[in-house]
């Protein structure tokens, strides 16, 4: 059970429930995440910006992937909730079902290019508590991506940090839609909603 129930979208803002329909193009529903920030209007605003800054492409790292880095950003930090909605967006955004499979085990996968693998590591390194990244995995990123696609990584994993600790600390109820996808996509991880089911 959440421990704050989520707003109806008709509760909402008008102007906020306009601005969170951009949610339903990669997940198919208004997150019951930002349903709950939606308590203050302004948060869940600021949250969805940050959330379109932060996901807009604007070099090499494809929308696909981030939404990849964002799987393995929740798998580390054990968010089952974001688990599921970054496996969902993933698929939405043309990843393979080898991909989709092998995105928590990277380093062994033949479906990663050097370059994803170093970025995959170091999603893995920066979301770890403590924080896990050393001077080598900072070298394998910086030989593949460039100073504005690092950014544009670390922002993924930032926001996946923030959405981490937000879901578990708030047990978000899971919708329907990312829970049978991530049962479908993720269950040899181990995945279960956990407390995030209904």
């Amino acid at each position: 059970m959440p421990l704050i129930p989520p707003l109806d979208e008709h509760e909402f803002d008008p102007g906020l429930r306009e601005r969170v329909q951009f949610f339903k193009g990669p997940l198919g529903v208004v997150p019951n995440s930002v349903r709950t920030m939606a308590r203050r209007p302004r948060i869940a605003a600021a949250f969805t910006e940050l959330n379109q800054a932060v996901m807009e492409c604007g070099g090499a790292v494809t929308p696909e992937f981030k939404r990849l880095l964002g799987y393995v950003t929740s798998f580390v930090s054990g968010c089952r909730y974001c688990q599921a909605h970054t496996i969902l967006a993933s698929e939405r955004f043309g990843a393979s079902e080898a991909r989709l499979a092998d995105a928590w085990n990277h380093a062994d996968s033949p479906h990663f290019t050097a370059a994803e693998k170093a970025a995959l590591t170091f999603a893995h390194a920066a979301a770890a508590v403590p924080n896990a990244v050393t001077d080598e995995i900072g070298a394998q990123l910086r030989r593949h991506w460039s100073d504005d696609d690092i950014v544009e990584i670390m922002g993924v994993v930032a926001l996946f940090g923030y959405l981490n600790r937000w879901n578990d600390s708030m047990g978000t109820a899971l919708e329907d839609l990312p829970a049978e996808v991530a049962t479908r996509r993720v269950a040899h991880t181990g995945w279960t909603p956990g407390k995030h089911g209904g």
